[in-house]
């Protein structure tokens, strides 16, 4: 399973995403590549992508796509992104 954190600029708050995303999946019990995409670089980073994670702001510069979009409000609440994993890919 693929899954892309994306930001605005694909570097800090994506990786800070990716790398929460991890943790989130491994006390799921999920097995998955996460990897980090900016805007820009969403169209081929998504291509096979399962699930994308990103900001409210960003979800219109996605475009079209089969992924799961789901929409995180707070990259640091590990809460947050488990809960939202889990019932993504639940």
């Amino acid at each position: 399973m693929k899954i892309v954190a994306l930001c605005g600029a694909g570097i800090g708050t994506s990786e800070i995403l990716r790398v929460n995303a991890v943790r989130a999946l491994d006390r799921l019990g999920i097995d998955a590549d996460v990897t980090a995409s900016d805007d820009a670089g969403i169209a081929a980073a998504a291509a096979d992508a399962q699930v994308i994670l990103t900001s409210p702001e960003l979800v219109g510069s996605i475009g079209r796509t089969n992924a799961d979009i789901v929409v995180i409000t707070n990259y640091f609440d590990q809460t947050e992104i488990e809960s939202k994993l889990d019932a993504a890919l639940g």
